[in-house]
């Protein structure tokens, strides 16, 4: 069973899509770390240790995912887990932007997934499951 940390990021307490996501996760066989709302990135990050992860999956839904997932992968990186596969997906941007332009910042930074407002999870899922190798 592979396990994945999941979470809301920064001064966000956005909690019933975290939930859903929780529970999507569970019920297609992952070990789910759910470490809530208004978390940190060394919140996951030290999850993501001690649970021996194999994935993170940031959520935020309040408009400033950007800046608070800044360094996130450098800060991975630094903490031993350049394997771990990094997720960020909700309302990630201040203001309606392109969300190409979007995805094409969040992948410079570092991030594997990027995934716009609405995605459908099951989509997300199936991207997770590929990058694990999970059949």
């Amino acid at each position: 069973m592979k396990t994945v940390v999941i979470g809301v990021i920064g001064a966000d307490v956005h909690a019933v899509g975290n939930k859903i996501i929780d529970h999507v996760l569970t019920e297609h066989g992952f070990n789910v770390v759910n470490i809530g709302v208004l978390s940190s990135q060394e919140d996951f990050i030290n999850a993501a240790i001690e649970t021996n992860a194999e994935a993170i999956l940031v959520s935020s839904l309040y408009g400033h995912g950007e800046m608070d997932c800044r360094f996130m992968k450098e800060n991975c990186v630094e903490a031993g887990l350049s394997h771990v596969k990094l997720y960020v997906g909700g309302n990630i941007v201040v203001g309606k932007q392109d969300f190409q332009d979007v995805e094409a910042r969040f992948k410079k930074m570092g991030f594997d997934r990027v995934y716009p407002p609405g995605i459908n999870i099951e989509d997300a899922v199936a991207d997770l499951k590929e990058d694990l190798n999970i059949e």
